[in-house]
């Protein structure tokens, strides 16, 4: 499945190896393409000039003897073998024994005399419509005589096979090399994306913490792109800096407000249905919500940390057991001990803190808390034998301050929190049907 998934990613129509590779085995079809016309051009140039050649010299062996020729050798004492040759002087004609008594047809516009004395091609068929190549000699009249055209042919099989024999053997070498050089391609494609790919671990290395800022060592053509991105780093620690102070500005500012009414509304006189304590009591966690939400927004990769997940439950779950020992609530955990989250430990006991105690909240006597590493990420499960909640209720708990159930106490803030802790962090919350029968929630979190 993931090497699916990595072929997807590395086949995929906005992949970078893609596009080299596909560009690099173009142009290797396209160079071998090339080559093998151009061989087979310049073989074809070789052997037909070799045939040339030796029906040329029986051309001019024929006009040495003046029509007397010597018996015929090889190929030209072979019956219909297509190596013929045949002189004419008026009416009369000279044939090889291989013509067997027939005519070589000639075009009806024969070659004039050639240059120097050297024969010239001509078209022309044999006698039995034989494709020929031909090479034609004319000699001009002398002394009251015709004039001689003397000719010679070969089959054009004496082309065609030699070509294509040596084509077959050169087709099989450009195969061999178009595989050799694909190759290449592949290998220099994947060398060279090789410092991309190493990017790309050293920038997941920062996201998590493992490391403060890229390798300046890097290739030429990387090593500008890492500088930026080592400057931005250096420029995201600098507004880290500031937003904590103003953070801490901020915090210390409401610190004193929001004790001096506190300390206002304790007084029965002041607040004598209790409204105003209450409304002071939501400011304050509105106040500390969207503070640590500020301060975690301005975290980065190097100040996240690990947090072992299976002691942050334990400790929860003693105290919760204790909270809600009326109730006999058994928790059940089902968690590995190398199982580890990349956040802050305080966020992390914020957001299990609130679904945990939700789901022993609204439990009937079950809550079990499970958990499942999928890839760079965990799946935390908490699932509660309770009532549960239908879809539309599912999306209404999410809201700020929206509670299903009034009479329980509570400010309806800790579902929203935890999911928008874990979103700050790359992660999600999600709600469903538990096999318990209540609520199943999903908190999922980066490794």
């Amino acid at each position: 499945m993931r090497l699916a998934h990595r072929l997807r990613g590395i086949l995929g129509p906005r992949s970078l190896q893609r596009r080299l590779l596909l560009a690099a085995l173009g142009l290797v079809v396209a160079a071998l393409v090339v080559a093998g016309l151009s061989i087979g051009f310049i073989l074809n140039r070789f052997v037909r000039g070799q045939i040339d050649g030796r029906l040329d010299d029986r051309v001019l062996a024929l006009a040495e003897r003046k029509g007397e020729p010597a018996p015929d050798a090889p190929p030209f004492d072979r019956p219909r073998s297509g190596w013929y040759w045949q002189v004419r002087q008026g009416d009369r004609v000279l044939r090889s024994a291989s013509l067997e008594g027939r005519d070589l047809v000639l075009a009806e516009r024969e070659p004039g005399p050639g240059r120097d004395g050297r024969p010239r091609p001509a078209e022309g068929t044999g006698p039995w419509g034989e494709a020929l190549i031909l090479r034609v000699l004319i000699e001009p009249a002398a002394g009251g005589e015709a004039p001689s055209v003397i000719a010679v042919s070969a089959p054009k099989a004496a082309l065609r096979g030699p070509v294509r024999e040596a084509l077959q053997a050169l087709a099989l070498s450009l195969g061999l090399l178009g595989l050799f050089l694909s190759a290449a391609a592949v290998a220099q494609v994947r060398l060279g994306l090789r410092p991309l790919a190493r990017l790309r671990r050293d920038l997941a290395a920062v996201r998590t913490g493992q490391r403060t800022h890229l390798p300046v060592d890097q290739p030429a053509e990387v090593a500008g792109l890492v500088r930026e991105i080592n400057a931005l780093l250096d420029q995201n620690a600098a507004n880290l800096t500031h937003a904590r102070a103003h953070v801490a500005n901020l915090a210390h500012g409401l610190k004193t407000p929001l004790a001096t009414l506190g300390m206002a509304v304790a007084d029965r006189h002041a607040d004598p249905d209790g409204a105003l304590a209450r409304l002071v009591t939501d400011m304050d966690r509105r106040v500390r919500h969207h503070l640590r939400r500020a301060r975690v927004a301005a975290v980065t990769g190097p100040s996240r940390t690990r947090v072992p997940l299976a002691p942050t439950v334990a400790d929860l779950v003693t105290v919760l057991a204790r909270l809600h020992a009326d109730k006999a609530v058994a928790i059940e955990t089902m968690i590995f001990s190398e199982i580890t989250v990349a956040c802050d430990g305080q966020d992390l006991d914020e957001m299990l803190g609130n679904l945990v105690e939700n789901a022993c909240q609204w439990c009937r006597r079950t809550v079990r808390i499970s958990a499942a590493a999928e890839g760079g990420h965990v799946r935390i499960t908490i699932a509660d034998d309770g009532p549960g909640l239908i879809e539309d209720e599912a999306a209404a708990v999410l809201a700020r301050g929206r509670r299903l159930d009034e009479s329980l106490p509570g400010h309806g803030f800790g579902l929203p929190i935890a999911q928008e802790l874990a979103e700050l962090y790359g992660g999600r919350l999600a709600l469903g049907r538990a096999d318990l029968g209540g609520l199943a929630v999903q908190l999922t979190l980066p490794t």
